[in-house]
């Protein structure tokens, strides 16, 4: 609608994307509703955290973390957050006992 709003009346738009007047203005202003704001103060946290444990904590042990930061959010509001960022912790590997092969043979000339 904002690129159609040069050519054509505000009111024909919003008739035809049957769109209420007061409703396009209030969404062309761009107000954040005030729990979108939280949330994009708790998607800065979260980077940060995420950051400061070098990617490694999942949702479970970032909670603590925004809570001493001063931040109150449950795990699943964190976890939506993290998707939305898509910020994934990184998985350790299960250690692998490998074994070293030696392949180079003495020659019977030495011994």
């Amino acid at each position: 609608m904002n690129t159609m709003r040069l050519d054509y009346p505000i009111a024909v738009l919003c008739r035809a994307f049957k769109v209420s007047r007061s409703g396009f203005y209030a969404w062309s202003k761009g107000k954040l509703s005030p729990r979108a704001q939280v949330d994009e103060r708790l998607k800065v946290a979260i980077k940060a955290v995420h950051k400061q444990s070098r990617e490694t904590y999942g949702t479970r042990r970032v909670q603590p973390e925004l809570e001493a930061q001063g931040f109150i959010a449950g795990r699943d509001r964190i976890a939506r957050l993290r998707r939305e960022l898509n910020l994934r912790c990184k998985q350790k590997r299960k250690f692998k006992a490998r074994r070293i092969r030696i392949t180079t043979r003495l020659s019977p000339t030495i011994c």
